[in-house]
């Protein structure tokens, strides 16, 4: 791969902060408060999940003009879970990513687009047989 951008960012573990090179991102990190934490900060699953829904959408704009489909009322949310890993007996994470479409993207529709744009997405790419990740069109 021919690296067009490379983002660099430091962080000291789920009780700590993390911080961007260019000083955009500097967050308090906490674990939330389901993992035992006092959830006074950001943590790794909030960042992924941001991280995954802007990046989705974006491809999801790509995909669409390539398609002539009009997404301009679409919105994209990710939820990631954190949860014990049965094969290793450590942790994973499983997402749910949720389109919300205007009516002439509901159904078979809307999901045949969610689906084109799972195969092209980076993040979806990244963690393609990582990662259990359903796609729901709302």
């Amino acid at each position: 791969m021919d690296a067009i951008y490379t983002a660099v960012a430091t962080a000291n573990g789920r009780e700590g902060r993390a911080v961007s090179s260019d000083g955009h991102i500097d967050l308090p990190l906490a674990h939330p408060q389901a993992l035992g934490g006092n959830g006074q900060g950001t943590n790794p699953e909030q960042l992924f999940a941001a991280g995954y829904a802007a990046c989705f959408a974006s491809a999801m704009g790509v995909v669409a003009r390539q398609e002539k489909i009009d997404i301009s009322e679409a919105s994209v949310t990710a939820e990631v879970s954190i949860g014990k890993d049965a094969a290793d007996g450590g942790f994973g994470l499983a997402v749910v990513m949720r389109a919300e479409f205007p009516d002439h993207l509901q159904g078979e529709a809307g999901l045949t687009l969610l689906k084109k744009t799972h195969a092209f997405c980076p993040y979806s790419k990244a963690t393609r047989g990582n990662i259990e990740v359903e796609l729901v069109v709302e």
